[in-house]
Parts: structure tokens; sequence; C-alpha cells
């Protein structure tokens, strides 16, 4: 039975205590149970995991779900392969579709795209790497036969990767995570974290506190709520250049994703296919179909066809919110911000932009969902994850929005509470700030590529 089903009685005290009933909750949950089953020093009844509302409430579950190893940063390449192979793992269970991943960039973003390449092929990770305007069509156009996105230069196409549903991918972690013997609580809303000596002691809810030896956050945009908590700092030095910078330790995207309301087998490849998650960055100008001026700098989408979304799925780039802690991180997906959900003016560009790249969606904007979509996600000050220990005993998934995509990370975070560091995680640690250790930049519209 789910947890929304039935309010489940709280254990008083618990060795681990995960909270949070989304992709990175779930995933560290799972393979504890295995890692401390494997060691002989427990099983998945030492741990639970618990939910102010249920599994999938929150990001992971609206998130577009697409899984991809498309980053220009080194480090973020390699944790999103380690990813990958768990979503391969079980593609069932994981309701994973690896169709593989097309970025379709611009003249701007060609040495980019290329690092990226020449990095996955040392890595052994394979894709196909085209370059020049006339050969990009010609590629394309052997997928699409109406393809017709103009101002492309360099095609960087990913043969593992592809999308998974998301609310069905947590279900299948969720039996996962049971079977181990996990107990996994819903409506049951954290309020405080009681540290005493320097230790997370214990996690008080609103059905009562839990004592514990260890806890893991893994709340996605709800982050912040517990970086409070644990009298973490509301601001970061950053070594840039030499010298110190103070900056906030969070910001904040509003995050534009939505659906083309037509039958999602409409973006077949020419073979009848699902194909490949595409994701074009280019700088030429975008109008609507009536000829209007759109957008005038450089622009990106991606979309899949979905069943689960039912229709033509994807996002756009994402739009700053100028709004302090409080009144953005009280509730980013539901009613507390109507404000920051996807709005008309995204719908138009969206639609426009998926006819730029095919004839077929011509005429189709009014199709375009009005059901909210979007939300908010909490950015670290690079907009890459901090993934690390706090206080002794406090592992912290701050995502910075990666994250359904990242399954694998809960892997890596379980052997770290076995005590077995983990060389993947290193580059994500907190004090790569004040160390100056930061991600490299792309030129990607997107602030996390």
């Amino acid at each position: 039975m789910t947890i929304d089903e039935e309010i489940t009685p709280l254990p008083q005290s618990v060795r681990y205590c995960i909270i949070g009933a989304g992709i990175h909750g779930l995933s560290t949950a799972w393979h504890l149970a295995k890692e401390l089953k494997a060691a002989g020093k427990g099983s998945g009844a030492d741990i639970l995991v618990i939910d102010k509302s249920h599994i999938g409430a929150g990001a992971s579950g609206i998130a577009c779900g697409v899984v991809r190893n498309n980053y220009f940063q080194p480090a973020m390449r390699e944790l999103m392969a380690h990813s990958v192979s768990i979503w391969e793992s079980d593609p069932e269970a994981f309701a994973y579709h690896p169709v593989g991943y097309m970025q379709i960039s611009h003249a701007g973003m060609r040495d980019d795209v290329a690092s990226i390449y020449e990095q996955q092929q040392a890595i052994g990770y394979p894709s196909t790497f085209i370059e020049g305007a006339d050969e990009c069509d010609a590629y394309m156009l052997g997928l699409f036969d109406d393809w017709r996105a103009t101002g492309i230069t360099s095609v960087l196409h990913e043969h593992k990767g592809g999308f998974a549903f998301n609310q069905a991918s947590l279900d299948g972690l969720e039996a996962k995570a049971r079977a181990e013997g996990v107990k996994i609580i819903g409506h049951a809303e954290v309020r405080d974290l009681t540290i005493e000596g320097g230790a997370v002691t214990a996690v008080v809810t609103n059905r009562g506190t839990i004592s514990c030896d260890h806890v893991v956050v893994g709340s996605g945009p709800w982050v912040p709520h517990f970086w409070r908590m644990l009298g973490l700092p509301e601001s970061t030095d950053i070594l840039v250049d030499g010298e110190t910078v103070n900056v906030p330790t969070w910001k904040y995207w509003a995050l534009q994703e939505g659906t083309l309301q037509v039958e999602p087998g409409m973006l077949a490849d020419n073979d009848g296919n699902v194909p490949p998650v595409i994701h074009i960055d280019t700088d030429v100008p975008l109008h609507d179909d009536a000829g209007n001026l759109l957008v005038d700098e450089p622009w990106g989408i991606y979309y899949k066809p979905d069943f689960n979304f039912g229709g033509i799925q994807g996002g756009y780039m994402p739009s700053k919110v100028d709004k302090p802690f409080d009144e953005v991180a009280v509730d980013p997906y539901g009613e507390a911000s109507p404000d920051f959900v996807v709005n008309d003016d995204f719908r138009l560009i969206w639609a426009s932009a998926l006819s730029f790249c095919h004839g077929r969606f011509e005429g189709l904007a009014p199709k375009m969902s009005v059901e909210p979509s979007g939300g908010i996600g909490a950015f670290t000050p690079d907009s890459f994850p901090v993934i690390d220990t706090f206080l002794g005993n406090a592992h912290v998934i701050a995502d910075s929005n990666h994250g359904y995509k990242m399954i694998g990370v809960g892997a890596l975070v379980a052997k770290e509470i076995m005590g077995e560091v983990q060389d993947l995680l290193e580059p994500f640690r907190y004090s790569r700030y004040a160390e100056g250790k930061l991600h490299p930049l792309s030129n990607s519209p997107y602030p996390w590529s």
C-alpha cells in the first residue's frame, strides 16, 4: 500500500532516517539496505524514509524524465555515466526508455560540444559527433524528413540515455526498497532537526520525534529548509581568480516545462520508432507561425514523445526568480507559488520552437496544455550539486535541479554512509567554493549545462 493511502505510525527511533521519498531518498534507501546486508551490519529494517506527503509528491513526480550525459563539466559527465548504468540495470522496473539523446547546436557552442564528445570517448560513453551545417541537416533529415531548423552546425548524438516515466520509476524504486525491508512512511512533515554534541540526534516531525544515528536529506527544491535546520551558512565564500567573493548560498529559477497535447506518436522518426530526446540550442531569432518575433537571443528547448504526459513534452530555458528565501521556498511545487509556474509566453515560445524544428508542428500552438507545470528549482552558487556530509552524520543531497536523472547518487551516498569515500562525489563537496575548485562553465543558455 503506497504511503498516501495509509498513515502508518512513526517509530520512535531508527538507525537511518531518510527525508524525502523522491529519486534520491528512495535510491539511497534501496542501495543502503543492500550495503548493510552485504556487510552483515544490518538490513532494510534499519532504514526509514519519510515524506511530508507521498512518493513523488515533489520535484521527482513532475520531472521531465530526461536521462542524459550531455555535460560540459567532466565531473558531471562521469557522475551521469554512473547514473545511466543504474537506469540500464532494470529498464522495466524504472520505466526507462533507452532511446538516446541529441544535443543540436549553433556555432557558438561548437567547441563546448566537441569537448563533451572527446571526453565521452575517453570514458567509453558511446556517441557520434557531426559537424558542418550541411552534414547536420543531412543527419537530421535522415531521422526526421520534416526537419527544418536553421543555424545548426553540430550534432552530438548520445547513443545511451533517453527518458523515463517519473512516477512509474519511483514506484519501481519503492518496490525495490520495500523488498529489502525499508519502511516508507508519508504524511510526516519535518519541523526541525535536533542537534546535540555536534551531530543530528533526532528528526522532529508533525507526528512525533524520531531518534536516529544518521540522517539523509534528499528533499529536492526544499533543501534550503534543511540547510537552515543544520545551521549551515546562508551565504557562501567563493574563491575566484585569487579573490574571495560572498554570494547567497541559494538562488531560484522557475522551470519552464509543458506538453503539446497531440498523439505522442506524432514525433516518431522516419522508421516509425520513438526517436532520441532532442535538445536544440540556436542563435537564430525565433518567430511564431505568423512571423511575429518572439526571441532574439540564443535560446534552447528539449522535447520528446511521452505517453506518460500524453503528448510531446519538454521544456525551455528557466527564468530567474528574484524573491527572498521565505517567499520562494515555502512550497515550490504547491499552491503557494502560482506566479512561478509555466505561463502563456512559454507556451507560445515552446510551440513555435517545435514548429521551427519540424514542419509537422506548424499551427499547433493552440494545443499546448494549460495545466500548471514546471516549478521552482533551488540552485547552489554555481548551479551544480552539493553532495556532502555535515555535522558528522547528516548526508545532504542538494541536487541543484539535476536530480531526477541522477538515480545513481543514492548508491554513492549509501557507500559513503558505510565509510567508503566515493571519488565521483569529491568534486561536489561544499568545500569546493572556498577552495576555488569550481566546475567549468559552458556557452549554453541553460545555467546547469
